[in-house]
């Protein structure tokens, strides 16, 4: 080893704080203050550490600093079926498990596995014992176009049916998507979607404003479903195009969809986001700046800078992941390999073996304001590799679980008739 490496080495391991209980997140909880937004990462979408710790820091900011609602990459439909249980809706199901186990987009586990479930049941009881506003749990990704169509119709059958032909115009215009916009037929939806979205938009804001969801303003979970239709007429169309547009177009729904919830929730909402670190991580301090990418984290700096940020990035150096073998695949436990020794992982591995660590980042932490390679692992698990990044740069905190294990799905199976969207292929770590 280098003596500059072993000088990091001493640098990190001085620094870090370990993890072994909520009550050792104190440091990030006095980081975070009164910041309105933070954003939590993950290395992977398998990993049971990344999901337990996630859930343990919300706990305490729901529980000890008075935040709104928790903002996943996941559906807004899907999610939206799992806030009605948690929040305590009229007709929603009790357990959270069960309307968890109604995600049926692939990849499923990503919310549809024990430890959400586990976290969605806790989130229930807190609601239960409030007085307040319950406390959400949303979706903000562009994806579940078609559930977010029929949702729309259903919404308007029942308590506008004079608008209902209007939707259905824009149901039928983006018929040729279908569930996969894989397919080549995609290519022939004709221009005029984006004037029927409009139009859409336009129906439902006029309908009749009834049946509120607790948390949230009367019809705002069908007018978000317009919006997904309308993030996704933009995002399918890019995507046929190639190149970085596609990402661009889907990280600015993700953004757009968290400032509706914060507007939706109050002026003094406070939300917690739940997101791959390709999406947390301010893509300025990586690659993904040079190839023309912004993203979530990025945006959430540049539009709420005076309202308080913190982003928390997530890694690990080995262990067992939950991924498929290639777009659309079955579910299975597989290896994740030692990190490189010259990466972030391998660093923090060195300074810390076999412990979860947890590093508040300043202007004296010298080796986090340097470039290193910092891994990501998609759905695909062969599709990972190392972003060059500037960790505190991209970074408020990093949490470093150095031995993980996979998630458990609900679903031990992934349905064959919805295959995912393809990213575009500049998605860092195949995200």
């Amino acid at each position: 080893m280098s003596g500059t490496l072993l000088d990091d080495v001493t640098a990190i391991r001085e620094a870090a704080t370990t993890l072994r209980s909520p009550q050792d997140l104190d440091p990030l909880v006095r980081r975070i203050g009164r910041a309105r937004i933070v954003l939590l990462g993950e290395a992977t979408h398998g990993t049971a550490e990344f999901y337990r710790w996630r859930a343990a820091l919300t706990q305490r900011l729901l529980a000890e600093r008075d935040f709104s609602f928790v903002a996943v990459e996941g559906d807004w439909p899907e999610c939206h079926r799992v806030h009605s249980c948690v929040a305590g809706a009229p007709g929603a199901p009790n357990d959270p498990g069960q309307a968890l186990w109604g995600c049926r987009r692939w990849p499923t586990w990503l919310w549809a596995n024990e430890e959400v479930a586990e976290f969605a049941a806790w989130l229930r009881s807190f609601n239960a014992t409030g007085t307040g506003i319950p406390c959400g749990f949303h979706g903000l990704d562009v994806y579940g176009l078609q559930e977010s169509l029929r949702g729309i119709v259903g919404y308007l059958r029942e308590h506008a049916p004079d608008r209902v032909d209007a939707a259905l115009r824009a149901f039928r215009c983006f018929e040729p998507y279908g569930e996969d916009p894989r397919d080549g037929s995609a290519g022939l939806v004709p221009e005029d979607c984006r004037e029927e979205v409009v139009r859409l938009l336009t129906t439902l804001r006029s309908a009749a404003r009834i049946d509120s969801v607790p948390g949230l303003p009367p019809a705002f979970a069908a007018e978000q479903n317009a919006q997904v239709a309308a993030g996704a007429e933009r995002y399918y169309r890019e995507l046929l195009r190639g190149g970085v547009r596609a990402w661009n177009v889907r990280d600015a729904h993700l953004s757009d969809t968290l400032d509706r919830l914060l507007r939706a929730y109050g002026p003094h909402a406070k939300a917690v986001v739940w997101a791959h670190n390709a999406h947390v991580g301010d893509a300025r301090a990586t690659a993904m700046a040079t190839a023309g990418m912004v993203n979530l984290g990025q945006l959430v700096r540049e539009r709420h800078a005076a309202d308080g940020v913190v982003a928390v990035g997530f890694g690990t150096h080995r262990g067992s992941v939950v991924a498929a073998d290639h777009w659309g695949g079955s579910v299975r436990r597989t290896t994740v390999a030692q990190a490189r020794p010259d990466s972030l992982e391998g660093v923090l591995h060195d300074a810390a073996p076999g412990e979860d660590s947890l590093y508040v980042f300043d202007d004296d932490a010298g080796w986090a304001h340097e470039l290193r390679g910092h891994r990501a692992i998609g759905v695909v698990h062969d599709r990972g590799g190392y972003v060059p990044t500037v960790p505190a740069a991209r970074y408020d905190a990093f949490v470093h679980c150095d031995e993980t294990t996979a998630i458990t799905p609900l679903h031990r199976w992934e349905p064959e008739a919805d295959t995912p969207v393809v990213p575009a292929r500049t998605d860092p770590g195949g995200e």
